[in-house]
């Protein structure tokens, strides 16, 4: 079993500490992973994306030309990356800020108000986890448990105040799937 997937936005939304969660919690699971960030030079707003493949064999190149998932956080992120999408792929978008229609006819498509639900969570802060709680729910490529016990190896010690309410956005997304 291998996947791939593309995490898009922009700089600011977290794009990077979820591909890094998402890489570590597989490394704990014994899997092989392979994660490719990229941001432009700006602080905050331009382009950010990470790519990430995990397989239960070796991974031949961490470059992802067609991800089997786009999680898409703005209309930056889909505008860059839909036409990559494999066939038959899933995209899971954040539609409090992207309200174009989905080109892609073969696509499975998820969409939440990212924003909006982690605004009502209390931390605006937190869509990033509560997407990726939607896509390892979707994908069921790794145990939300090893999430979570990540959390603390990715965040950085001056965000830890964080960890508790990211735990929390996973296990959202993680429950919003099952409506999906």
């Amino acid at each position: 079993m291998e996947t791939s997937l593309i995490i898009c936005g922009s700089g600011g939304q977290g794009i990077l500490l979820a591909g890094t969660l998402l890489a570590y919690a597989g490394l704990k699971e014994g899997k092989y992973v392979t994660f490719l960030p990229s941001y432009g030079a700006e602080k905050r707003g331009g382009l950010s994306y990470c790519a990430v493949v995990i397989s239960d064999v070796e991974i031949s190149s961490p470059v992802v030309g067609y991800p089997m998932t786009i999680i898409a956080l703005d209309n930056i992120g889909i505008d860059t990356y839909e036409d990559t999408l494999a066939k038959n792929g899933l995209i899971i978008l954040n539609s409090s800020l992207i309200k174009r229609e989905i080109k892609r006819k073969d696509a499975k498509v998820i969409k939440l108000d990212f924003n909006d639900i982690a605004k009502e969570m209390g931390n605006p802060r937190v869509l990033n986890m509560i997407a990726l709680g939607v896509y390892i729910a979707q994908k069921k490529v790794l145990k939300l448990d090893s999430l979570i016990s990540s959390l603390e190896k990715v965040i950085s010690k001056r965000h830890l105040d964080m960890l508790e309410d990211n735990k929390k956005a996973l296990e959202k997304g993680v429950m919003l799937c099952q409506y999906q």
